[in-house]
């Protein structure tokens, strides 16, 4: 946290139960479209929850075993598809909750697959390099009885990285006896990896950014932005915000935040993240601050890319955006949907913000299968197209339910869900 950390009702509230919020979104979409409750106790469930304890050997000799998760919600549209994420909070519900919030994410989107999602218990910032890939490399034998191209196919996700993906990539490959490069996305390119994909996330949040913007009417340069959140996705959608014209304010990361109302030098910040490791200490800052008052600063946009239950029934009324999006997975709980419903927030629910990542990792699985890869330039514009029609077509929803965006979104993912399960029927 900051220098001088603010203490709000929020930070002493017991955080949402991940996966209950998950499933009282679904509730509600499935509600709204009236859906058979044969097929409501079908999608409402996760599929399978894999839990692995697995032992590593230590730099010092000792041998620590970790504990591990992977999650398949759903597998009717196609393969399972989500992120590995490495944190000492990770628990089964929140991996759970995760794995149902990619199913709709790529239902949103229209890609052919189900959602998935997995995680390791543990602090990789106190893991040697050697410790991390010995831990990477065991946790990927254990879980490799469900992923591979077909089946599942995992991606890097909050403290796992292209490295990561390498080490699981060639561990499957070992096993196999033959490189499988359609296993993971989110590789480096020398093995499979695909151009454009470690932006794609903060892209696809730039792309509905200004898609909002366009329907609500707003010029881009007369708006404020803050994003808590300077890793992968919000360093990438600070960076391309800015060059869209939006003045971005303020940013933190897991120490603090930094803010000046007049504008931040998005690129020169970035520069400084990358010399001292953190946004804390930039010249260009006013004024050092906590993550919780980051959220509540007088912005017109404020973009949430850190981790889940960010937005509760204690703040909520003290946001002031007037514009919501949610880079990262599972920001606002139930309770605080209400509340900025009620106050007139718009909020571009996660499951289209942050789409973009595993729009390009379909581009990237797509091009492993067929040893063909595509430029650039191809995979940004096809990325936009994919993009702003899932906008659209959420948006049109949301005004046809005359419900939020978040319910247009679920109404649209659900009943392709729900659709696609139908005509295969129930199996036997």
């Amino acid at each position: 946290m900051a220098n001088s950390v603010m203490t709000t009702p929020a930070a002493t509230a017991a955080p949402a139960n991940p996966y209950t919020t998950a499933q009282r979104q679904f509730d509600q979409a499935a509600s709204l479209l009236e859906l058979d409750p044969g097929m409501r106790a079908v999608l409402r469930q996760v599929r399978r929850e894999f839990t692995v304890n697995f032992p590593v050997r230590m730099d010092d000799g000792t041998i620590r075993v970790f504990t591990g998760y992977r999650v398949q919600h759903n597998l009717t549209r196609g393969p399972a598809k989500g992120g590995i994420r490495y944190h000492p909070q990770v628990s089964l519900d929140e991996v759970k909750a995760l794995s149902m919030w990619m199913t709709w994410k790529c239902a949103v989107t229209n890609l052919p697959y189900g959602g998935a999602k997995g995680g390791v218990i543990c602090d990789p910032s106190q893991l040697s390099q050697q410790e991390l890939e010995n831990m990477t490399r065991r946790f990927a034998s254990e879980i490799s009885l469900l992923i591979g191209p077909e089946s599942d196919i995992p991606a890097p996700d909050v403290n796992t990285n292209q490295q990561t993906m390498a080490w699981i990539m060639d561990t499957i490959s070992m096993e196999k006896g033959y490189s499988v490069p359609a296993t993971v996305t989110g590789k480096p390119l020398s093995i499979g990896g695909s151009e454009g994909r470690p932006a794609a996330t903060g892209r696809g949040v730039k792309v509905v950014t200004l898609e909002a913007c366009r329907r609500l009417g707003w010029d881009p340069s007369e708006c404020s932005v803050a994003i808590q959140g300077f890793g992968n996705v919000g360093s990438v959608s600070a960076e391309l915000l800015h060059a869209e014209g939006f003045k971005v304010v303020a940013v933190s990361d897991v120490f603090g935040g930094i803010y000046n109302r007049d504008g931040l030098d998005v690129p020169a910040l970035l520069q400084h993240q990358a010399q001292h490791g953190r946004v804390g200490g930039f010249p260009g800052a006013r004024e050092e601050l906590s993550n919780a008052a980051l959220l509540e600063l007088p912005v017109t946009i404020l973009v949430p890319a850190a981790l889940e239950n960010q937005f509760s029934l204690e703040n909520a009324a003290r946001i002031q955006a007037k514009l919501v999006v949610e880079a990262a997975n599972g920001p606002t709980t139930p309770e605080a949907d209400d509340i900025f419903h009620q106050r007139g927030v718009v909020v571009v629910p996660d499951i289209l913000a942050n789409a973009g990542g595993v729009t390009v990792s379909y581009f990237e699985w797509v091009q492993d299968l067929q040893s063909f890869f595509w430029e650039e330039k191809e995979i940004n514009a096809r990325l936009t197209r994919i993009m702003e029609r899932a906008y659209q077509q959420v948006d049109d929803l949301a005004k046809e339910h005359r419900t939020t965006l978040r319910m247009g979104a679920y109404c649209l993912a659900v009943k392709r869900v729900a659709d696609a399960t139908a005509v295969r029927g129930i199996y036997p």
